[in-house]
């Protein structure tokens, strides 16, 4: 008979064992979900700055070419009118082909 009441305090150890064990699990999951989410903030965060500092960047570019465009009009009014029939015609004879 002392062995069965040596059971049964193993199996309460046991099962007081498995219980905390789950918990550390849980726990070492929750950890876990809560540093990734963190890295996959870190993440969008640096990776939403460098598409800001392209998007930046084109615009500024965009800008530089249209006061080019701008001045060069300006400057040769009669050759940039020429060459943006030159270039409509262009579109239009590519156009109707297709």
């Amino acid at each position: 008979m002392s062995r069965m009441g040596d059971t049964g305090n193993a199996g309460n150890s046991g099962t007081a064992n498995l219980s905390d064990t789950a918990q550390q699990v849980g726990q070492n999951l929750r950890d876990l979900g809560g540093q990734v989410r963190d890295s996959a903030r870190e993440k969008y965060e640096q990776l939403s700055d460098q598409a800001r500092d392209y998007y930046d960047q084109g615009r500024e570019k965009a800008q530089e070419w249209e006061q080019g465009i701008e001045s060069y009009v300006q400057e040769k009014p009669i050759q940039a009118l020429l060459i943006a029939a030159g270039v409509g015609l262009l579109l239009g004879v590519l156009w109707k082909r297709s």
